[in-house]
């Protein structure tokens, strides 16, 4: 991938360019369905951090959990959930906003002082159309979205995975390259200047070439 194609990747709508990444273990956790889509959740947040090469931990010693995931049918019901109107900013109004817009999803981060990712809040709300995406699709885009911090657009036009030929969906090689590119300990955890897209371009073309030269 060329810096033309990874700039638009991070690049808010406000024309500034973000990326952030984790900086600390991630512990998921998940609201609202039954056991066996839980699972489901976890093994594809346990499937994209293992990629990345990050860490997974059974606690956050400060906040318990740090990935939240919360699946509801009507978005006024997260004003019912307690203490979450402390998690995320302004949350009445947000829900208004959403409710307006007719949303199906939305993605709410908190950072740490450094501007690495410090927890991020998954809502999705199970409409018709939503409720008709198998499980395991829906979690693995869903964990794709948490593990960086992408562009409001990065997904609008088209979605991180791909389908193969039975069916099954998949992460795209390209954005699985991305993640771990960005993830590279070379990598800065927050880089605000465009010249980082440079940066993740080299990494992502030498892993590709990685392969031939051990050969």
């Amino acid at each position: 991938m060329t810096p033309e194609d990874l700039t638009p990747l991070f690049t808010r709508s406000d024309g500034q360019y973000l990326c952030a990444r984790w900086d600390r273990p991630i512990v998921p956790v998940v609201f609202g369905v039954e056991d066996e889509t839980i699972s489901v959740v976890k093994g594809a947040c346990e499937a994209v951090v293992a990629l990345a090469g990050h860490q997974m931990a059974e606690t956050d010693m400060e906040q318990g959990a740090n990935l939240m995931v919360f699946f509801f049918r009507d978005w006024r019901e997260l004003l019912d959930v307690p203490d979450l109107d402390q998690l995320v900013p302004d949350l009445a109004a947000l829900v208004d906003r959403l409710v307006a817009a007719d949303a199906t999803q939305y993605r709410a981060f908190r950072f740490e002082a450094s501007g690495a990712i410090r927890a991020c809040f998954v809502f999705l709300r199970m409409d018709a159309a939503m409720a008709e995406v198998p499980a395991e699709a829906l979690s693995l885009g869903q964990m794709v979205q948490a593990i960086l911090l992408w562009s409001q657009s990065a997904f609008r036009d088209q979605s991180p995975l791909a389908v193969t030929p039975d069916g099954l969906a998949v992460l795209r090689p390209d954005i699985a390259a991305v993640i771990r590119a960005a993830y590279d300990p070379a990598m800065p955890a927050v880089a605000r200047d465009p010249s980082h897209a440079l940066r993740l371009s080299a990494r992502i073309a030498a892993a590709a070439q990685a392969p031939a030269s051990e050969g």
